[in-house]
């Protein structure tokens, strides 16, 4: 009872939901300890807490063990949720383990068209993702194995039911083009390189302006001191030393400064004797 499909589960591709899975590796799993100590009796409620304690992705490792991840995938196709429930998984931010099975849930059972729809906003997840195989762990990240979803044959060594390509749903109308988030950031720095330009340019004549006028103010007090300071003025001056009274006032007391300093050495004669002297 413990490994048969839920009562009123709807036929995927044409067949049992986990006949998706292959035959040697549902067997493996039936015989797997995890699959029978915490796969037992899980709903679409209970199995987020064992899908949140999962530590890696992956199908078979070792000795063809089967992952615990792909223990609760098997289960999944089991109970068969309900398509809002799923969303939920894939809305849930802070769980990438359980938006990681709800993806490659939504990849082997839903329409071509939702397939794309659900899975290509998930292509922005960056978060690092842990793959065990048959060699070990492998570093991996969401982006990728959701484009491994869509464009792989086999994925966590289970081969995916085949898919419509995208390019012939477009043809067909049930998908429109696909926005590419690089063509978007391209546009982006395109514009905000052109406003920077602007700014830039605009910035630049405003400062070649201010230095002009700065410059022009320069060289005209420059030239406005040069020509003060070599300008002689031709007009006589005001000032009482320059004037021509002062300079003859000046002349005068040294003529007269000289006179009693100096004495004249010739007799000097009276003017009695000169009148008394023969004609």
């Amino acid at each position: 009872m413990a490994n048969t499909t839920v009562r009123g589960a709807l036929a995927i591709h044409g067949q049992n939901p986990q006949y998706l899975v292959e035959t040697v590796i549902r067997n493996r799993i039936y015989e797997a300890p995890f699959w029978k100590e915490h796969c037992f009796a899980l709903t679409a409620e209970t199995l987020i807490d064992k899908a949140i304690e999962v530590k890696a992705i992956g199908g078979v490792y070792a000795n063809q063990k089967p992952t615990d991840f792909i223990c609760l995938l098997l289960k999944l196709l089991q109970i068969q949720p309900e398509k809002e429930i799923l969303l939920e998984y894939l809305q849930a931010d802070e769980f990438k383990y359980l938006r990681a099975l709800a993806a490659i849930y939504v990849r082997m059972t839903f329409a071509a068209a939702d397939v794309y729809d659900i899975l290509e906003p998930l292509l922005k997840d960056y978060r690092k993702l842990r793959l065990r195989n048959m060699s070990g762990y492998v570093l991996t990240y969401m982006d990728e194995f959701v484009d491994s979803l869509l464009n792989e044959e086999r994925v966590c060594d289970i081969i995916m039911p085949r898919i419509t390509k995208r390019e012939v749903l477009e043809d067909l109308g049930e998908l429109g083009p696909r926005k590419s988030r690089l063509l978007d950031a391209m546009e982006g720095k395109s514009d905000r390189g052109r406003s920077r330009t602007r700014s830039e340019s605009r910035s630049s004549r405003s400062r070649s302006k201010s230095r002009d006028s700065s410059l022009g103010k320069r060289s005209k007090s420059e030239t406005a001191s040069r020509t003060g300071s070599r300008y002689v003025s031709r007009s006589p001056s005001r000032s009482r030393s320059g004037s021509p009274r002062s300079a003859q006032s000046g002349s005068v007391s040294s003529v007269n400064g000289n006179r009693h300093r100096f004495r004249s050495r010739s007799r000097s004669i009276s003017p009695d004797r000169m009148e008394t002297a023969p004609g």
